[in-house]
């Protein structure tokens, strides 16, 4: 089976040897994205609210790129270096997926890349 790359501007570039996302067959993988503002490469500020809104928003790139949206995502992976955070990250959540939900996991972390407090990442498919 071939495998497509894809890539958006509108999203933090890689801060590693990996993609942003890639398509194979009829499901899209989306590497795990931290709160990077894109135009600067710096941690969105402010609240644990902000920095997964700018998560969602890298995330939110990522998937028009591919053509598609957060219709199509399946299953959503969440890590977090304070579970105390989940309550807040299901708020901007709930703006950004509506019901039926798709498949979560979340998981606390001790730490993740650039020091950031929330890394999520996505499977979609299409029909």
């Amino acid at each position: 089976m071939s495998r497509t790359i894809i890539h958006s501007d509108h999203a933090p570039k890689a801060i590693g040897p990996y993609s942003q996302a890639v398509r194979s067959g009829n499901t899209l993988y989306l590497s795990g994205q931290i709160p990077l503002v894109p135009s600067t490469g710096e941690l969105a500020a402010g609240d644990i609210s902000a920095q997964t809104q700018q998560v969602f928003e890298n995330l939110k790139a990522v998937l028009t790129a591919a053509g598609a949206s957060f219709d199509h995502v399946v299953r959503v992976g969440v890590y977090l270096t304070d579970l105390g955070n989940f309550a807040a990250v299901n708020e901007v959540m709930k703006r950004h997926f509506s019901e039926p939900y798709p498949a979560r996991s979340t998981i606390g972390v001790a730490a993740l890349p650039r020091g950031a407090a929330v890394e999520i990442d996505l499977v979609a498919t299409f029909d």
